[in-house]
């Protein structure tokens, strides 16, 4: 019996059916697509990480002057002068420092000058011997200067349970809740404090912006479509039967 005709080569010959190369195509056009992607979303993750190392190195940028959105300052070095408000002090909770458990100390600022307000966090400290035993952090008095690096925390997280707003342990911060519970006028930022000479520790992490996450993915969908082609050639060669 005769095979489909093809493209022959020697005693071989190619001959795909239709329906497999429209399923080839449309699978490889598939995968190509979501490979492009990917390859632009790291881009785009790249382009943000640059964005992020020339905040930090840039001049600090100074939170009592007239400030543009919070999104603008992300990532930036700041300063900010102004007075604590020790008595507004939260405590979040189960931050880990080298396989130890503690707190981040998060305490608002007044911003010299004017009605505003932000919250820094002013670094982790280890946890007590027990829940009630919360760290002894010294809040100095009248006008301080505070550098750091704003971020933004995210407007909503998961939490198994609510936080009462009479505790000062919290299992996340979260601006909006805050701002409510403290009756505070707060910047859309929190500032990770990089300056002081107390006793906590300020190892801020540079964020992991997923870039070789990306990348990877990228590289399974161009393998998978390059793999497509070599099966729709692979299983479409016929041998000429005698």
């Amino acid at each position: 019996m005769r095979g489909r005709a093809g493209l022959r080569l020697g005693c071989y010959r190619f001959a795909p059916s239709a329906l497999m190369t429209v399923a080839g195509v449309a699978f490889v056009a598939l995968t190509v697509s979501l490979g492009n992607w990917q390859t632009g979303r790291a881009a785009q993750k790249a382009a943000l990480a640059e964005a992020f190392d020339r905040g930090r190195a840039g001049p600090p940028a100074d939170l009592a002057q007239p400030l543009a959105a919070g999104a603008d300052l992300e990532g930036r070095r700041v300063i900010a002068r102004g007075e604590w408000d020790a008595a507004r002090t939260i405590y979040l909770d189960n931050r880990v420092h080298r396989g130890r458990a503690g707190y981040h100390v998060v305490t608002p600022l007044r911003l010299e000058g004017t009605h505003r307000w932000v919250l820094v966090n002013r670094g982790w400290a280890p946890a007590g011997a027990t829940r009630a035993d919360l760290p002894e952090v010294p809040t100095p008095a009248g006008v301080v200067a505070v550098e750091g690096i704003a971020v933004a925390p995210p407007a909503k997280v998961y939490e198994l349970g609510e936080t009462s707003p009479a505790e000062r342990v919290w299992p996340n911060l979260v601006l909006a809740r805050y701002a409510q519970w403290s009756g505070l006028d707060l910047l859309p930022v929190v500032v990770q404090q990089t300056n002081g000479a107390d006793a906590l520790v300020r190892d801020w992490p540079r964020p992991d912006f997923g870039i070789e996450k990306h990348k990877a993915y990228a590289l399974q969908w161009y393998a998978l479509a390059a793999l497509t082609v070599i099966l729709y050639v692979v299983l479409n060669i016929e041998r000429d039967r005698p």
